[in-house]
C-alpha cells in the first residue's frame, strides 16, 4: 500500500473478497411436460420440496419451492402458449417432484410447445414416456385419460386412491387405474 492512501483505500488491483457461502442458492428446477386433449401436465423434479407454491395465471404458471438439505431455492415462470383455466388447474407434491396439471381454456386443440416463445429453456424438456399423438387416440386410451382426469379432480382433498380395494383376481387396485 502506498503511504500517500488513506488505511481504508481500496486496491484497485486486488479482486474484491467474496462470500464463500451464499445464504440462498436459487436456480430452475428441472421440469418436463406432456399434452393431453384438454389438460397440459408439467412436471418440476425436485426431491424433498418445501415450501411449494404453484400460482396460475390465464396465460402463465408461477412455482417456487426449497428442496433438498441444502435447501436450494428454485424458481420458474412460464409464459405459457396458450391460455388455460387457473381454477381449473391443480398440482401435487410428492417425495421426488411436484406435478401440475394445467386445464386448458380451450380444450381439443393441441399445443405445439408449452412456452409462448419459441426459444428453449435449458431446464424445460418433452416428457417423451407420456406424450401420445391425438391421431392414434382409441377408445380405451380415451376411459384411460377420463379415469385419470377423475383422479386429478379429486387432488384438492385428501381422497388419494384407496389401495385397499381388492380386485377380482385379489390383487391390491387403484380404482381410477385399469389394466
Amino acid at each position: 500500500m502506498n503511504m500517500l492512501q488513506p488505511a481504508n483505500a481500496v486496491n484497485p488491483y486486488r479482486a474484491p473478497k467474496r462470500e464463500l457461502h451464499s445464504p440462498v442458492k436459487m436456480q430452475p428446477a428441472p421440469a418436463k411436460w406432456y399434452d393431453r386433449r384438454d389438460c397440459v401436465f408439467v412436471e418440476f423434479c425436485v426431491e424433498d420440496s418445501k415450501e411449494v407454491k404453484v400460482q396460475f395465471d390465464k396465460s402463465k404458471i408461477g412455482f417456487c419451492c426449497l428442496a433438498g438439505a441444502d435447501k436450494i431455492k428454485h424458481a420458474n415462470t412460464l409464459d405459457l402458449f396458450a391460455e388455460i383455466d387457473p381454477k381449473g388447474s391443480k398440482h401435487r407434491r410428492t417425495g421426488r417432484s411436484v406435478l401440475c396439471c394445467l386445464r386448458k381454456a380451450e380444450g381439443g386443440k393441441p399445443w405445439p410447445r408449452l412456452t409462448k416463445d419459441k426459444p428453449k429453456c435449458n431446464w424445460l424438456s418433452v416428457d417423451f414416456s407420456n406424450w401420445k399423438d391425438w391421431e392414434d387416440d382409441s377408445d380405451e386410451d380415451l376411459s384411460r385419460y377420463d379415469k385419470f382426469s377423475e383422479m386429478m379432480n379429486c387432488m384438492e382433498g385428501d381422497d388419494l386412491c384407496d389401495l385397499d380395494e381388492q380386485s377380482p383376481d385379489g390383487e391390491a387396485e387403484c380404482k381410477y387405474y385399469t389394466k
